[in-house]
């Protein structure tokens, strides 16, 4: 089925929001690819979506407000250890207020998406990548040409090894879109598996290794020096912690 520049429009949202099916999604890629009007368009709306993440738009918290839920809390252990019932409408209302302010504030900064979520994402895309025939945007298996591709197209620098003398073969790069956010997809091939290596920056601390099998393909993903790791491919599970160990060495 194919989709009209109209069509796009209306879809371009919901698409970069990972809100469409994987065919749906596929049909708008492969639209873009042979559309530069549609192409501009999703790199624009992309663009923004990631200017509105940013930590410079982002409301942060002023201390008095952490002063007033630390206040709230206090209060409302005494309150607890106090006889009677009702303790909770003796708190002052300057002291609730501030609680329902935290309150609103964790649920509109919780939107970090949930590993599962994330995972599914990220094999989203692995999936992606293969049936659109849009592996890569810059195909070289020269870590020279493929990490300076990346620059002024993200606003950081993805770590980009040449592993062939591990088994591991450099493809190229991509931009893709996880997480709400662009991301470095670095492509690595073992025999005839295809993996997908996307990295981005995060705030996270260092976190060792985890795995999962989603959709039967194989998934690993660990932070390191403020950089998040996800790996995807049909590989099987030791040989893809073997190229996670290497991206780190």
């Amino acid at each position: 089925m194919n989709v009209s520049c109209k069509e796009i429009q209306g879809l371009m949202d919901p698409y970069i929001d990972r809100e469409l099916d994987l065919v749906r999604s596929i049909e708008l890629e492969r639209h873009m690819h042979d559309c530069p009007s549609c192409a501009r368009l999703h790199e624009d709306r992309a663009a923004l979506r990631t200017a509105i993440g940013a930590g410079s738009l982002r409301y942060r918290a002023p201390d008095t407000l952490k002063k007033s839920v630390q206040a709230a809390l206090v209060e409302r252990d005494r309150q607890e250890r106090a006889p009677g019932r009702w303790r909770w409408f003796r708190l002052p209302g300057p002291v609730i207020a501030a609680t329902a302010a935290a309150a609103l504030l964790i649920a509109i900064w919780w939107v970090r998406p949930v590993e599962g979520a994330l995972q599914r994402e990220v094999v989203e895309g692995h999936i992606r990548s293969l049936m659109a025939n849009h592996l890569t945007d810059v195909p070289s298996t020269d870590q020279h040409t493929v990490k300076p591709w990346f620059a002024g197209k993200l606003d950081f620098s993805p770590t980009v090894k040449d592993l062939t003398a591990e088994g591991f073969t450099l493809v190229g790069g991509r931009l893709d879109y996880l997480d709400n956010h662009a991301v470095a997809a670095i492509v690595y091939q073992r025999r005839q598996h295809v993996i997908n290596v996307f990295v981005w920056p995060t705030s996270e601390g260092d976190r060792g290794e985890r795995a999962a099998v989603r959709q039967g393909y194989n998934v690993v993903w660990f932070v390191r020096s403020g950089m998040a790791y996800w790996l995807a491919s049909d590989l099987n599970p030791a040989e893809l912690r073997q190229l996670a160990g290497l991206l780190i060495r």
